[in-house]
This record gives C-alpha cells, structure tokens and sequence, in this order.
C-alpha cells in the first residue's frame, strides 16, 4: 500500500461515525477508512466519544406502547446483509456497493468509463476508470465532491493523489484531473449536486452521462 498523504477531515468523521453523511459520502469515508489506518483510528476516537455521550446523556421514559413495539421487532424474521471482502483494488464497502459483482463499466469517450454504484436526490457515487495521461474535462462543483483513489493516480491545480488519497472539491475549486502515467487511475466519486462543466461538449452530454 502506497503512503496515504490526502485523509478524510475530522469533521467528516464525526459526521460518519454519528451516522449523519449521506449513502454516497459514506460509501467513501468508508472505503477510505477501509484503506488508512491513521482515520480508522480516528473513526474508533469518535465513535469511543459517542459511547461516553450515550451514556451521560438523560434518559427519557417511552410508552408502554412503544416498548411493546420494539421488543416484538426482536422476534421478527431477519437476514442480515453478507460481508463483502476487498477484491483486487476494490475495498469491502465498494464490493458492498457492487453487491458483489465486478464493476459495469459504460463509456463515456476517450477512454474513460464510470459505473454508477448508487443515485438518489442526496447525491450519487461512482467508480471512474481514467485511461494514464486522459484529462477530466475542466469543472466546477455546485456542491462537495469526495473522490478517493483506488488504483494509479491523478494530478490536478491542488496537487498529485495516488492510491488511498481522498481529494475534497467544493463550489471554489475548478480543475482539470489528469490520471498520471503508468496504470489506468480508477477512481471513487462521489457527489450531492451535479458538476459545472466549462466546455459546451460535456454540458450536452452531462444529462446522459449523469454526472
């Protein structure tokens, strides 16, 4: 494993540990944690801090109604979810995303590819596949972007990220990545507003690319 240079900020880890970021950032907080043991540390401090908070914080009494309703759940049939394992460059809460299968690449020119994991008004994630040397057309973000890298790396106006790195866009950033030689970068995204493109193509075409 590559050194880990780019993390997820603090504040994105209290908001996973309590349960707050929405499915398609915590697919990639998850996967980044999966990946970094600096952060998986990090995760374990806030969730230590939930613990000692539970625990302090003033009971409130529920109805006899409620109890009843709860307790019954415990006797309702349940399937828990398989546990999904890292394969390859895809960590355990990709293969969750993917179900398992290996990903459905569909082109989206030049080379580069995507497989939408997951879409819904909160935003979407996805894996990207970046031939080296193949440009993302030049954007901006009309929200947050969390993209993690899973294999090569790319390059762009904040910086290089190899694998393991988590970059963070916001309305303020405007960049060109570019996947750096060697391997194709495959990369995790995932965001909660669509994209700015700067160019005309990639406007007509972001309603069918989705992105």
């Amino acid at each position: 494993m590559s050194v880990i240079n780019h993390h997820v900020p603090d504040a994105l880890l209290a908001a996973y540990a309590a349960g707050n970021l929405p499915h398609a950032f915590a697919v990639v907080v998850a996967s980044h944690v999966s990946m970094c043991p600096q952060c998986r540390a990090g995760l374990q401090a806030h969730q230590v801090v939930g613990g000692v908070l539970l625990e302090e914080t003033e009971t409130v009494a529920v109805s006899a109604g409620m109890k009843d309703d709860i307790l019954s759940l415990l006797d309702a049939p349940y399937t828990p979810e398989p546990v999904y394992e890292r394969s390859g460059v895809y960590p355990g809460p990709v293969m969750q995303a993917l179900k398992g299968r290996a990903p459905r690449w569909k082109t989206l020119g030049m080379g580069v590819r995507q497989d939408i994991l997951s879409e819904d008004r909160h935003g979407s994630v996805r894996l990207l596949y970046i031939p080296p040397g193949q440009a993302v057309p030049d954007h901006g973000h009309n929200g947050m972007e969390l993209t993690l890298v899973l294999q090569g790396s790319f390059s762009d106006e904040t910086g290089r990220f190899g694998v393991g790195d988590l970059e963070i866009a916001d309305e303020e950033l405007e960049h060109t990545p570019v996947a750096d030689p060697g391997e194709a970068c495959i990369c995790l995204a995932a965001t909660d507003a669509r994209l700015r493109f700067n160019a005309m193509l990639p406007r007509l075409l972001q309603p069918i690319f989705r992105i």
